[in-house]
């Protein structure tokens, strides 16, 4: 007769019910009716902006409801089944259990990640800038590589992105670009890829096939609903350069120099937008991502504030490597932090970045709680 799985199952309603305690699933509930009863008014899409976070909110909130109770009638049916198998000596439905318990195990792994989202900004989309370093035409092509895997990931996710910005290398790769990326807790998963990534693989653009290191910055800030209200940009602080868009090669994109770039004179920071049809809406863009930016360095100043105020030391991680991907001698995706590693790297490239962003999280919860 098949042993039975209660001592299984209860283990995994324990963690169940940890997370609906977490999640606070019966609040959800209630958000959930009143987001419901928003989304279908009948003004709500005369201000744009409002019904996409009401959109959003409703997406997040519904999904985390829905696979709750997803787990729940899972563990059901499997106590169920359970039963029936020791009842009847069923191998087949015991060996189904054991399988159904190990999916209920990973989904539970998964879904606790999203207990560890609950920073300020982690439910805001993301504004992502990817700048070729050290490395040459190498490092500008693995920054497109960098762009591509992001964006794939974000496919993956049903996330929707927007390039907003593209600065070609000479002959091949990005020297720098800009996306957003729009989706429920899209800056909490991604500011896990804020940092320098590392590149080592046979260099395609060596004619004698040696290998090389590249290096490429990725830049992760939130994009705050109300920025435009809260970051004040005075014109005499900004210098608008206008310039004519451009493709792989210098091909002219448009025909009018409608391309934006500002630079935000007390800091140094600059933003572009040539993706829109107008300067004006390239303007609108590019003033937008740097408001995310100002807004993204104040956040960090106040950290290092209150860093200096409880005597520790502040490690931004800017300029500090977060991760390297080796393509020769051996295949290695190794990130520093978490110690994370896989040697599928062809899969990340393609954008299977979960692992090493959940490895990430998970170190951040355990230095926190140790802290």
């Amino acid at each position: 007769m098949p042993d039975t799985h209660a001592d299984d199952i209860a283990a995994s309603r324990g963690r169940v019910a940890q997370l609906e305690s977490d999640l606070d699933i019966a609040g959800k509930r209630q958000r959930l009716e009143e987001l419901q009863e928003l989304a279908g008014s009948p003004g709500l899409w005369d201000d744009p902006d409002r019904a996409r976070g009401v959109t959003t909110e409703l997406s997040r909130v519904e999904g985390d409801v829905q696979r709750y109770d997803a787990l729940v009638a899972r563990l059901d049916d499997l106590e169920v089944l359970d039963e029936l198998a020791a009842e009847e000596g069923d191998e087949g439905s015991a060996d189904e259990v054991v399988a159904g318990l190990q999916a209920v195990a990973a989904e539970l792994d998964r879904f606790e990640i999203a207990t560890m989202l609950g920073g300020e900004h982690d439910h805001d989309d993301a504004i992502v800038s990817i700048h070729a370093g050290e490395g040459g035409v190498d490092a500008m092509d693995w920054a497109q590589m960098l762009q591509r895997m992001y964006l794939r990931w974000a496919e993956t996710r049903g996330f929707d992105t927007e390039v907003f910005d593209q600065s070609y290398g000479e002959e091949a790769g990005l020297k720098s670009t800009t996306f957003e990326v729009r989706g429920a807790d899209a800056y909490g998963w991604l500011n896990a890829e804020h940092g320098v990534h590392r590149l080592v693989r046979i260099s395609p653009f060596d004619s004698q096939a040696r290998r090389q290191t590249s290096f490429a910055l990725v830049d992760v800030v939130p994009v705050l609903p109300e920025v435009d209200e809260e970051v004040a940009v005075p014109d005499e602080d900004i210098r608008v350069d206008v310039y004519r868009s451009s493709g792989p090669g210098g091909q002219s994109v448009n025909t009018t120099d409608s391309a934006v770039r500002i630079t935000h004179l007390p800091t140094g920071l600059v933003a572009s937008c040539q993706n829109e049809k107008s300067q004006h809406q390239n303007k609108a863009a590019a003033l937008r991502v740097l408001k995310a930016k100002l807004a993204e360095l104040e956040r960090l100043k106040r950290a290092e504030q209150l860093d200096e105020l409880r005597g520790a030391v502040q490690n931004v991680g800017f300029g500090s490597q977060i991760r390297s991907y080796v393509l020769h001698p051996y295949q290695m995706v190794k990130d520093l932090r978490s110690e994370h590693e896989t040697g599928n790297v062809q899969s990340v490239l393609d954008g299977d970045l979960d692992g090493l962003i959940e490895a990430e999280l998970r170190r951040r919860v355990r230095e926190a709680q140790e802290a």
